[in-house]
């Protein structure tokens, strides 16, 4: 079966192609999860039920969304897995991190009316291009599709990081790009819109793509896929990122091990 890639995975071996090796050469498990990660998690699961409900026409209190929040943040906690890179910072400090990134959201939308979801957590598969005659696959989950009211479609992404993109990063970036490639497969072509929502600083960045950037984006990407076949290496690049990595403690190159 062809491989189907992604671009958390075509990030990950641009960051370090020896995490991409263990990851989805070696089948290497996870060693831990970064506390970053447990809690983004968490926010998106969050907000995935929280347009459910506002769908059947119920709309929870802030209240209600934060009490389901430590509900699945005490759930799924375990210290044993989740790991916190920044030992400055304690759990609390993370668990209200969640909350204040989902507070800020709740402020910004309530009563979730505003558009029209036409998907949740939806899931694209759509082919770039070919590389030898064979077709090259790439997959994504979207946090949310929307059409809004002057017709548009939007893709959503959260992002619960400590730093909000600038217009110029989201005006570069690939990955809703290659989600509106794969929707737009589905939905022919139409006026579509990146929505960004850095839920810790309270901002939404949107941007758009016009065919000509979408079809050189579909080229550097084959480029990218091209790039990892031939890798025979696989070199650790040390960073700041090995902080974080899932792998560090068994990475002999980790200067974190």
């Amino acid at each position: 079966m062809a491989e189907i890639y992604s671009h958390s995975r075509l990030e990950n071996f641009e960051n370090c192609p020896r995490r991409f090796q263990y990851r989805y050469r070696l089948g290497l498990p996870p060693e831990s999860e970064s506390i970053e990660a447990f809690v983004g998690k968490r926010v998106h699961e969050v907000l995935e039920r929280l347009y459910k409900a506002a769908a059947r026409g119920i709309v929870p209190t802030l209240e209600q969304v934060m009490g389901r929040y430590r509900q699945l943040f005490d759930a799924a906690y375990d210290p044993d897995k989740v790991r916190i890179p920044r030992v400055e910072n304690d759990l609390q400090y993370y668990r209200d991190r969640g909350e204040h990134c989902l507070a800020n959201y709740y402020h910004d939308h309530y009563p979730f009316d505003g558009d029209e979801t036409l998907g949740i957590e939806e899931r694209v598969q759509f082919e770039v291009g070919k590389l030898a005659g064979e077709p090259v696959e790439l997959q994504g989950f979207i946090d949310r599709v929307v059409r809004a009211r002057d017709g548009t479609i939007e893709i959503h992404d959260y992002k619960t990081s400590a730093r909000a993109l600038s217009q110029a990063a989201v005006d570069k970036n690939r990955q809703l790009a290659l989600y509106q490639i794969g929707v737009s497969e589905r939905m022919g072509r139409r006026p579509f819109r990146l929505v960004w929502h850095f839920l810790q600083q309270g901002i939404t960045r949107t941007s758009t793509r016009s065919p000509e950037q979408l079809d050189a984006l579909r080229e550097e990407t084959l480029d990218r896929v091209s790039t990892i076949r031939k890798e025979k290496e696989w070199p650790a690049r040390k960073s700041t990122l090995c902080r974080w990595c899932e792998y560090r403690d068994g990475c002999s190159a980790s200067p974190v091990r």
